[in-house]
């Protein structure tokens, strides 16, 4: 093949190296517009196993960049004149400038034609004289860019500013300085990458930017490759004591706001992204050179087990693009989190540097425990003792408090609807469901949505509260779940608004009945999507009516013996309805802004709690992001559970979404925490009030990993307790926790440990395990190699 490579940064030397080791046939040119001497930034880091695909594929290059490489296990975090350190992690970092000068020296070794100073083709004309054309031209790329219709890339610039330094200060490990200044939180982001030197970014928030003055070289047009000198003063000022003397090494260090790179389409024709050019993720997580060189890896490959071009670059696109944007969504957690580590600035020390190490959600307890058991250990310490607790356990396994209401353990089967009952009433299977459910351990069961009114149901099956004889069929499964198990079990109350008078869920979900539908009203005639209902705008008189209805509804959800209730004002049902600009469109005293949209659901909530004795928790779920552009924010969500707090919710349970077919969540792991998180520490904080995350929590690990970090006081699960109803209690068996938060019923208590799987009779080869074990330390720290030589 002929290839062009536009770009002469590491992704594109080393694709170069790789093509040319596997076919010296291939004619390989690359075209660089920087000299080959200029290179920004200082240190790059590794991964073990992005260094064994490079030893695999390329010995010559890892033998030498091994003899550079600074390695160590821990990471230090210092927070506020408190240190912690966390081993057994595992890091390798290099110069920058050296790999650099180690690709151009393989390149030339291997024949590969380097055009440096000099501007790459027109990138057309490379398309016809050349049989591939990679672009690795980085964030900035101006391939990219010409096929911008076909790439159709999202660049998303963030608030935070950083600031790119090296100093001579060598540090022994991973470094966090986090600190409190009288203008906001600064942080530094720092590791070793040799014996004479260390990467620093500093980081902050921009209002704290500004706060410091740190803006004043704002508008000036620094000349290429020069930095920031006035930059480098304050930074100096600001973090002497980190810096302990040392000096700040610069280059070409100016402010930059990070920029998320994402591209519908990695290849057109025959040309192909690579490297920043295609993606980037936020440097708190890894390298963006590191995510370049495994594409040159993986586009190496493609094209040598293809056999054309199409095919191959089809292949790396579908290899790769699925990797990347797994580290992107964990790279936008962390930057997320480090937008907003202001928020976290009143965590005990302890936490808040749990919850800096998980912060992507990719580190958990777990995880940490299996690096570092002693710092493990030290976290359920901290977590049990800020409880009040005597005994330390798993956190989800330590007691909570909603309201007046004691849970033995911080777990809740989420609400989840069934669609099985008739005329509103539930029957033996609600019985065997939730009492199933509560045998299995968990502190609360909660009901699928009670409807408050026929009319309020989302589908015939729906089981309601608007007569007795639901309420005394309720109290068959109340009284089941106290006699027979620990779990509290509560209603949630709602009304389905204009998602009403639809088929059961899988008939059609969401589709209009096709006989016997009625009325549906909401805020606003807007439907909930094409095909839907569209609803009847509710009259002051309907309002009225449904807040009745509500209040009824609650008052036989305490005759039914709940324990809690709930009341439903999230998913787009009619509550929801009023809180979101999307299908609130009124121009009374309900509509517009949102303190008027807030109005009808806390009249409502306000009701519901009067009628309700004072012992029992009245407890809210809201849909805290619409997931769309001109719907309600995570900004949002924080003022509505404001105002529902200031009305007396006990709780807050956090879902987000469903409130138009239009939407566009951001599916993932525990998706939906970070905005209880954010809820918890700006509302919540400093009172009695709990916060619920909910929404893809599926193990104990991750439901520990939100409890430690303060991410939220409990964690409901949903789908998770279908596949398993004794969840709560595996979990527990699986932990080797056995105490009162998670007992088992006495005719179960002969299944409490795992069953025993296949035997195996080999022998384990114990002495080469001790020494191998013997070889592992936790603590790994570096050193320059001077020092280690003298001592």
């Amino acid at each position: 093949m002929r290839v062009a490579i536009v770009g002469g940064g590491p992704g594109g030397l080393y694709l170069a190296t790789l093509l040319k080791g596997l076919d010296p046939g291939h004619d390989v040119t690359v075209w660089e517009r920087n000299a080959p001497d200029d290179t920004f930034g200082f240190g790059v880091v590794f991964s073990d196993e992005t260094l064994g695909s490079i030893e695999g594929a390329d010995p010559v290059v890892h033998a030498t960049m091994e003899q550079r490489f600074a390695r160590w296990t821990d990471i230090d975090v210092s927070f506020d004149g408190h240190e912690f350190t966390v081993g057994g992690q595992g890091f390798a970092a290099m110069s920058r400038k050296e790999l650099l000068e180690i690709l151009q020296r393989r390149v030339a070794e291997l024949g590969v034609t380097v055009h440096y100073r000099t501007a790459a083709p027109d990138v057309e004309a490379l398309r016809r004289e050349h049989d591939l054309v990679v672009a690795a031209d980085g964030v900035n790329s101006t391939v990219r860019s010409r096929y911008a219709d076909v790439f159709a890339p999202r660049l998303d610039r963030r608030r935070n500013k950083y600031i790119w330094f090296g100093t001579d200060l060598v540090f022994e490990a991973f470094q966090f300085f986090v600190k409190h200044t009288e203008w906001g939180t600064m942080q530094i982001h720092g590791y070793p990458y040799s014996d004479a030197g260390s990467t620093f970014i500093v980081e902050m928030h921009e209002d704290v930017w500004r706060a410091a003055g740190l803006d004043r070289t704002e508008h000036e047009q620094l000349p290429p490759g020069a930095s920031d000198e006035y930059a480098v003063a304050r930074v100096g000022e600001i973090f002497a004591d980190e810096l302990r003397g040392h000096r700040i090494l610069t280059n070409n260090s100016k402010w930059l706001n990070f920029t998320t790179v994402r591209n519908a389409s990695w290849h057109h024709g025959n040309v192909v992204l690579l490297g920043d050019a295609a993606h980037t993720a936020h440097f708190s997580i890894g390298s963006g050179t590191k995510l370049a060189m495994e594409d040159a890896l993986a586009l190496a490959a493609c094209l040598h087990e293809h056999p054309g071009i199409e095919p191959a670059l089809a292949a790396y696109q579908q290899e790769r693009k699925p990797v990347v944007e797994s580290t992107q969504r964990a790279a936008q957690a962390s930057l997320e989190w480090f937008e907003n580590i202001g928020m976290y600035a009143d965590q005990e020390p302890a936490q808040f540097v749990f919850n800096l190490l998980t912060r992507s959600r990719r580190i958990t307890f777990d995880n940490l425990k299996e690096r570092d058991r002693d710092f493990a250990d030290r976290m359920e310490a901290e977590f049990a003792r800020h409880q009040g607790s005597a005994e330390v356990t798993p956190a989800m396994f330590q007691p909570v408090s909603i309201g007046e209401l004691r849970l033995r353990n911080r777990i809740i089967v989420s609400s989840m609807d069934m669609y099985s009952a008739t005329d509103g009433v539930p029957d033996d299977f609600h019985l065997v469901h939730l009492g199933s459910k509560a045998l299995g351990g968990p502190g609360l069961v909660m009901t699928e949505m009670i409807c408050t009114s026929p009319q309020g149901r989302i589908t015939p099956g729906c089981t309601g509260l608007w007569n007795d004889e639901q309420r005394d069929a309720w109290r068959r499964v109340t009284d089941f779940v106290h006699r027979r198990s620990t779990a509290r079990i509560g209603a949630q109350l709602g009304h389905s608004g204009r998602k009403g008078s639809t088929k059961l869920m899988w008939e059609g979900m969401d589709e209009p009945l096709e006989t016997d539908n009625w009325e549906v009203v909401g805020p606003s005639p807007v439907p909930y999507g094409e095909g839907c209902h569209v609803p009847r705008e509710a009259t002051r008189a309907d309002l009225d009516a449904i807040r009745g209805e509500f209040v009824a509804a609650a008052r036989r959800a305490v005759d039914a013996g709940f324990d809690l209730v709930e009341v439903h004002a999230a998913h787009g049902y009619l509550l929801s309805g009023f809180l979101s600009p999307v299908s609130n469109r009124r121009t009374d005293e309900y509509g517009g802004p949102l303190p008027h949209r807030l109005r009808y659901p806390l009249e409502v909530f306000d009701a519901v709690r009067a009628a309700v004795p004072a012992h029992i928790p009245v407890t809210v779920r809201i849909s805290a992001t619409d997931w769309l552009p001109d719907g309600n924010t995570a900004d949002d969500a924080v003022e509505i559970a404001r105002a529902f707090v200031e009305h007396g919710a006990a709780a807050i349970d956090v879902s987000t979404g469903q409130i138009s077919k239009d939407e566009r969540p951001a599916f993932g792991r525990s998706y939906q925490t970070p905005f209880a998180d954010r809820i918890r520490h700006r509302v919540a904080a400093g009172t009695d009030v709990k916060v619920i995350a909910v929404g893809a929590i599926s193990s104990y690990d991750d439901v520990n990993s939100i409890l430690l970090a303060g991410r939220a006081d409990l964690c409901a699960l949903g789908r998770t307790h279908l596949y398993d109803p004794q969840w709560t209690l595996h979990a527990a068996a699986e932990q080797g926790y056995a105490g009162a938060a998670a007992p088992w019923p006495d005719q179960w208590a002969a299944g409490n440990r795992r069953p025993p799987t296949a035997r195996t009779d080999k022998v384990p080869p114990r002495l080469q395990l001790l020494r191998e074990g013997a070889r592992a330390d936790v603590h790994l720290r570096w050193r320059p190699r001077t020092a280690q030589s003298v001592s």
